[in-house]
């Protein structure tokens, strides 16, 4: 009689635990998917803080930028180096579409404030000397002349204001930039610099 009591007694006491293993489980579950929940929204305002303030995902796309930046390139430019105005000639910059603030160009810095350029017999001039455009891919650019004749077409000369850029594709045959549509201004710049990590054999800052 004493064991088959004692046997009454344990089956009471486990059977309260076997009852509440659901209800276990279904708290288990929620906190689950709240710390999902937690982490997606971290990691949300953590790209949306890094892509507003500091990096901005770009693609190339079209070929003003041959060999430079590949079409359809994809990498990073620096917004912080935009807002901390660390602008230098030559360097390559995202602007804003002349016709369209939603899309934007890639293109280099060549003539920058109260500069006087000009280009005749395929030499780009600043200020009434020959710029050295070592970024060129030079036999790219000999193919293009073999095939066109010249690599920059002649223009100017055009003094720029204060606050004024001309921006040139590297691939001058096939770019659109300043000398149709004129400088840009500071405000219009988005970025600066970039940095390529697909396709795979273009990694690297350009």
């Amino acid at each position: 009689m004493e064991e088959n009591q004692n046997v009454e007694e344990i089956e009471k006491t486990e059977q309260p635990q076997t009852e509440s293993q659901p209800s276990e489980n279904k708290s288990s579950w929620k906190k689950d998917v709240l710390d999902i929940a937690k982490m997606l929204i971290f990691w949300f305002v953590v790209l949306t803080i890094v892509t507003r303030f500091i990096f901005n995902p770009i693609q190339v796309v079209g070929p003003s930028m041959h060999p430079t930046l590949l079409d359809q390139s994809r990498g990073f430019s620096s917004i912080i180096s935009n807002t901390l105005n660390s602008l230098d000639r030559y360097d390559i910059v995202v602007v804003e579409s002349k016709d369209n603030p939603e899309e934007h160009w890639v293109k280099r810095v060549i003539g920058m404030p109260n500069d006087t350029i000009e280009c005749y017999d395929d030499v780009v001039y600043i200020n009434g000397e020959p710029i050295e455009e070592d970024y060129l891919d030079q036999e790219y650019v000999a193919e293009m002349r073999e095939m066109y004749g010249y690599f920059t077409s002649d223009f100017g000369p055009i003094t720029l204001d204060e606050d004024e850029y001309f921006l040139m594709g590297d691939n001058r045959i096939h770019s659109t930039d300043s000398r149709v549509v004129g400088p840009f201004t500071r405000d219009e710049f988005t970025s600066i610099g970039v940095f390529i990590y697909w396709p795979l054999s273009e990694l690297g800052f350009k």
